[in-house]
């Protein structure tokens, strides 16, 4: 054991050493969330509130109808009214972004109305992410015009509104704020740590073994009294925590970027701040654990068979596409965490992220997450071993 941490600790210092391992163990993660959450979070914002606020530019071809809603146009101070001007001169400047709307009224629409029927209108829009705004606008005013000419309808039928409600629906949602909130970044959460994880353990992996047999420091440790296995066990230590490290660093980058925006909602902040709560940190290392296990075990077997560390990198880097795909399936919508989902690596990770954080994951299936984690650990772990123990990986090129 003493000979093991030995190894352990140089191993560490060298890879400390590393500006490289610095960088994507340490800077890149605890820079790169708050960026993304300050900047992400200013850009949206900012992007809403400009729909919110835009002066919407409408064409309305009334036919010589609805002149009451013509009129409620006129009298808005957010809306730019549009008149003489043709449908297919209006779709055209729509498609082009010129206009946020066209609103056509049928020319038998008075009359319509007038036999207690529903008037037809043709609404054009062009719908984007943020257009959808500026699209629920005009919806508004439309929606506003309908129960205005409905509450005139009913009163020259000398009617109450409120019988055109047969049935009162009482919305009672039961998910919790934390399942909510789940939903949304449960899947996005552990797509960055799987990754920052992956980052953590790949220079180490790649400089202690292909590194070392580049600057023939290898051969010099292999002649110590340390046996191979326990060579092994000191590199593969250092790179299982510099990718824990990794993933924890982003972590709290992540929790330092939500409580600096200033825009969130505070009972918004105070459910995503609550989901990092010990218990739930706890059971995200569990996971990650195996993970990273798994992940070092492969990245050392692939440095011990390259033959330099040009050569590690060429065969490693491809690999971000293999941890890249899994953990992006689990943020696709409908993708469900049961028996079949909690046997495949990575993805079942990021599915059992978004159970922990919303509190609703199965005791049964979260068991077969960690076996199937642990399993595919332990078989990385001996092929590893398999590798090191063998003169023409160690020594290729």
């Amino acid at each position: 054991m003493k000979t093991i941490l030995t190894i352990f600790r140089k191993e560490l210092i060298d890879t400390l050493r590393d500006r490289r391992t610095i960088i994507a163990m340490v800077v890149v993660p605890l820079l790169l969330f708050p960026l993304l959450i300050g900047i992400s979070s200013k850009i949206m914002i900012s992007q809403m509130q400009k729909a919110r606020e835009k002066v919407l530019k409408i064409v309305l071809i009334t036919n010589n109808n609805a002149l009451e809603f013509r009129e409620m146009l006129k009298n808005r101070d957010d809306v730019i009214l549009i008149e003489n001007l043709s449908i297919e001169a209006g779709k055209s400047l729509i498609e082009t972004d010129s206009l946020d709307a066209m609103i056509v009224f049928d020319k038998e629409f008075d009359q319509q109305v007038a036999r207690m029927k529903p008037g037809n209108v043709i609404y054009y829009f062009k719908s984007t992410e943020r257009g959808d705004i500026e699209k629920s606008r005009v919806e508004k005013l439309l929606s506003e015009f309908e129960k205005e000419l409905r509450s005139v309808r009913f009163k020259n039928l000398n009617l109450d509104e409120s019988i055109i409600r047969t049935i009162s629906i009482n919305e009672q949602n039961l998910a919790s704020s934390k399942e909510k909130v789940a939903e949304i970044l449960g899947g996005f959460l552990p797509y960055l740590f799987i990754i920052f994880c992956f980052m953590g353990s790949m220079y180490p992996a790649i400089d202690l073994a292909a590194g070392e047999k580049e600057r023939g420091t290898l051969e010099t440790l292999l002649t110590s009294p340390a046996s191979r296995l326990q060579i092994l066990i000191g590199k593969f230590g250092v790179v299982v925590l510099t990718g824990l490290i990794s993933a924890a660093v982003s972590m709290f980058g992540m929790y330092v970027g939500i409580s600096r925006v200033r825009e969130i909602p505070e009972e918004l902040l105070k459910t995503v701040l609550g989901i990092l709560e010990p218990q739930s940190i706890i059971m995200l290392v569990s996971l990650l654990l195996p993970l990273t296990i798994f992940f070092a075990a492969i990245l050392l077997s692939l440095s011990i068979f390259a033959k330099s560390f040009k050569e590690a990198q060429s065969i490693i880097s491809p690999m971000m596409i293999l941890i890249i795909v899994p953990a992006f399936i689990g943020l696709m919508p409908g993708m469900e965490l049961n028996a079949s989902t909690a046997l495949i690596p990575i993805l079942n990770v990021s599915l059992a992220t978004k159970g922990i954080i919303a509190g609703t994951i199965p005791v049964p299936i979260l068991l077969e997450v960690y076996a199937s984690l642990i399993a595919y650990a332990a078989v990385s772990i001996i092929v590893c071993t398999k590798m090191f123990e063998r003169e023409e990986m160690i020594f290729r090129g």
